[in-house]
């Protein structure tokens, strides 16, 4: 698979310069970084989450836990983590558990962790376990561009 279609549909649409970055198989953010030998903190995570509105996408860095009710404070909603069969649903074209940051492309609200907002490069989920995406830090704020930001996440403890 690589790249899911909606994916390379939005990058393309914008005319954004992007780079796939194949690896090994992994399970996990942690080792796909790992795998494709790059910063966990340098990959865009997309967490998805649910209330009776919709749903939320989270992209924070992989490092970081998502603190959830920092975001249902500043959104004034109920969120929880939404179903795996829910979210294998909305992001049909991707395998289980390997869900792009890029819920926009996918319809869905989008809020952004300011902390990768400073990045010279990310690299987020292609949407298979062996491909992840790289583009520069100025183009992932402009692929995700009027999404609200704030400071969603905390570093995990090592």
């Amino acid at each position: 698979m690589a790249l899911a279609e909606t994916v390379k549909k939005y990058l393309e649409s914008g005319g954004f310069q992007y780079q796939l970055v194949r690896h090994p198989q992994s399970s996990s953010t942690r080792e796909s970084a790992d795998a494709a030998a790059v910063p966990v903190d340098h990959i865009a995570k997309g967490v998805v989450l649910k209330d009776s509105k919709g749903f939320v996408t989270a992209a924070i860095p992989g490092s970081n836990w998502l603190k959830l009710h920092k975001l249902q404070d500043e959104l004034d909603r109920p969120l929880e983590l939404a179903a795996e069969r829910d979210v294998d649903r909305l992001f049909g074209d991707c395998q289980p558990g390997a869900v792009p940051c890029l819920g926009i492309a996918y319809g869905l609200e989008t809020v952004v962790d300011e902390e990768l907002d400073s990045l010279a490069f990310i690299y987020f989920e292609a949407g298979d376990h062996e491909t992840l995406v790289r583009v520069t830090g100025e183009d992932f704020g402009r692929l995700l561009r009027g999404m609200r930001r704030g400071f969603y996440s905390a570093c995990k403890v090592q």
